[in-house]
């Protein structure tokens, strides 16, 4: 069936523009083409002496005169209007997402528009016959409800959640005491006494309550974020240190003699152990940080998407869960010593140049302590966190 619409629609396409043909013409060789196309090919062929058919190549001695093919032209219009109603029916069909007429049976029916066995996308509700309708149905329910004031709104696939199971009536009343959507005979029966509230008035409260929590999900989201540049600063910082103290410590130990070569290594490996483990810590705090706003962000869009519901009851219902999730409200300060500081490498180092060579095993035993105990103090992020 695909096929055969696809080549009904290659008749009436012209081979030069690839459009629907415009004021279609047939050559001698039988070919059609739309009047300005054929007649722009063929005023590029004036000076050759002959004509040809742009699709078969068939040659004219002469340049043809060419008519308007008239039963094509209305061909071709037909084809056009059947093509667009065809598209303007597919958009009516029930799509992913969209909501389905309940009427309609999904089998092929002839009466009714000539449905095609897929269901029509439902245009309104009703709140009294919970049945949702496409335009057709719609008006076959009005005709069966003459004087009836049946409640219709948008289509919507929540219709249950917008009625009383009990009662059978429309949802039109919260219920403060109780934090429940109710119908007027819900109020004076099981809530009577109650605070009481219409959904709309509400909801429109929810809603704010809802942007407060939203732009303080949004403050908290900035102030982890400014927290996570300081730490990650800090670690740079940190990095950059420890990559300081390394090519110092290697300046002045290539500078002594080279029975000490051992132990400038082992000092090497000591800033190196520093630095990997205060890394270490700082990129834990990285990972909880970085989580922590992610869930922040998620928090945020759900309530971006939500806030945007036009459903009263649907937007009663769930607001609680989303307004009421927890937080972390605890901050983060990270603070980190700017540089390190080598005085007291440099100190023992001079201590050891100025000692005999039979002292230098001795002076270093006592110096490395020194060296050990100044990496620890100056390489180092002091955190202070409670989550």
């Amino acid at each position: 069936m695909a096929s055969a619409s696809s080549q009904e629609e290659d008749s009436f396409t012209c081979p030069v523009c690839l459009g629907l043909l415009r004021d279609p013409v047939t050559t001698a060789c039988g070919h059609n083409f739309c009047m300005k196309c054929i007649k722009g090919c063929w005023d590029q062929e004036d000076g050759k002496g002959e004509y040809s058919c742009p699709l078969c190549k068939h040659t004219f001695d002469s340049r043809p005169v060419l008519h308007k093919n008239r039963l094509m032209a209305e061909m071709v219009e037909k084809f056009g209007k059947t093509r667009f109603q065809a598209a303007a029916t597919a958009r009516c069909y029930a799509g992913p997402g969209d909501v389905a007429c309940d009427v309609c049976t999904g089998r092929k029916r002839k009466a009714v528009n000539n449905c095609t066995g897929r269901k029509l996308k439902a245009v309104k509700s009703c709140l009294e016959c919970l049945v949702s309708y496409c335009d057709t149905h719609l008006k076959a329910h009005d005709e069966l409800n003459p004087g009836r004031n049946h409640t219709m709104v948008d289509a919507t696939g929540q219709l249950q959640e917008m009625v009383c199971p009990r009662h059978k009536k429309v949802f039109e009343i919260f219920c403060r005491t109780d934090q429940s959507c109710i119908c007027y005979l819900c109020m004076v029966d099981d809530h009577k006494g109650h605070d009481t509230i219409t959904a709309t008035a509400e909801w429109s409260h929810k809603k704010e309550v809802l942007g407060q929590s939203q732009r303080r999900c949004q403050q908290r989201i900035q102030l982890k974020e400014k927290e996570l540049q300081e730490l990650r600063k800090a670690v740079e910082t940190l990095k950059s240190g420890a990559q300081t103290a390394v090519e110092e410590s290697e300046r002045m130990f290539a500078e002594m003699i080279r029975s000490i070569e051992r132990r400038r290594s082992e000092v090497t490996k000591l800033i190196r152990a520093q630095e990997k483990a205060e890394v270490s810590r700082a990129e834990g705090l990285l990972k909880r940080l970085e989580q922590e706003i992610a869930e922040l962000k998620r928090t945020d869009a759900e309530m971006k998407q939500f806030s945007l519901t036009q459903d009263p009851i649907h937007f009663l219902k769930n607001i609680v869960s989303i307004t009421g999730r927890p937080y972390s409200t605890t901050s983060t300060s990270v603070t980190i010593s700017q540089s390190f500081s080598l005085e007291p490498l440099k100190e023992s180092v001079c201590a050891l140049k100025t000692q005999l060579e039979e002292k230098l095993e001795s002076v270093f035993k006592q110096e490395i302590v020194k060296i050990s105990a100044a990496a620890i103090t100056h390489v180092q992020i002091i955190q202070n966190i409670q989550f």
